[in-house]
């Protein structure tokens, strides 16, 4: 019941977000659709933007699939941001992000979780056995089938044999935040998400962290949209890769691949 309550608040919260975004678009220099676990280093980073240039930003977060959907239906966004390349691809191929600006930023890591107070210990491991730890309990996971920390997920558990075992026990999420708040709140024993993302809530734990070569790369690409009519969209995204923002991102976990460009 928890669950299935939790589960309608973050509905209806990106239902006003998204109504929100709409609104604040109309006051912003520069609109961003940014994947959910960006929310602190981001957020970080558009301060010191806005500091520096005197320009107003807005960000929607959620997750890269919904942002994408979002964008191919018209939503006023002047900088995707996602957490994978997929998504980015698909607007690429629509003719709804302009090419030239694309850029890759960021790399995280994908790691099991458990609420602080769990003793499980679980190694990562050939025929790995999750269905047992889990005992009665779900594990927390972003939407498999569309949301890049769910994709993610779901190579690797496969990759370890494991995915069969516990296709059934999910606790399927909205995004990985959602999936985090799920252990976070204890109302799943186990989750999936990035590192970056349990980095940022204290009431979880890492039990352990999946090898590179069980999942495709965890890239964070970013691009101006065609649609947009901003003058300071490209000089916000050149800034994204700046060593000011290099500075924040390593400092909320993430693995900067750009290199760093000067201010502009």
């Amino acid at each position: 019941m928890l669950r299935h309550m939790l589960r309608r608040m973050l509905q209806c919260c990106a239902m006003l977000v998204a109504c929100l975004s709409v609104a604040s678009a109309q006051a912003a220099d520069v609109t961003v659709f940014a994947a959910a676990s960006l929310k602190e280093s981001l957020d970080a980073v558009v301060r010191e933007f806005e500091r520096q240039s005197s320009s107003k930003v807005v960000v929607s977060y959620a997750a890269s699939s919904a942002l994408a959907r979002q964008i191919e239906n018209g939503a006023p966004a002047d900088v995707f941001f996602s957490a994978d390349l997929e998504w980015m691809d698909y607007l690429t191929s629509k003719r709804l992000i302009v090419a030239s600006t694309r850029t890759s930023l960021l790399r995280n890591e994908l790691v099991l979780i458990a609420p602080t107070d769990s003793k499980l210990t679980i190694r990562i491991e050939p025929n790995l056995d999750l269905r047992s730890a889990l005992g009665e309990g779900r594990l927390a996971i972003a939407n498999p089938d569309m949301v890049p920390a769910g994709k993610y997920g779901k190579a690797a558990l496969t990759h370890y044999n494991a995915w069969s075992a516990v296709e059934q026990r999910l606790a399927r999420a909205e995004n990985v935040r959602a999936a985090l708040l799920l252990v976070a709140l204890g109302e799943a024993p186990l989750g999936i998400v990035y590192r970056t993302d349990a980095l940022a809530e204290p009431r979880v734990r890492v039990v352990a962290s999946f090898p590179p070569v069980s999942h495709p790369d965890i890239v964070y690409p970013a691009a101006v949209t065609s649609a947009s009519r901003s003058t300071r969209a490209k000089p916000f995204l050149d800034f994204l890769s700046t060593p000011a923002a290099a500075m924040i991102w390593t400092r909320y976990g993430f693995r900067v691949l750009a290199a760093p460009a000067s201010p502009r």
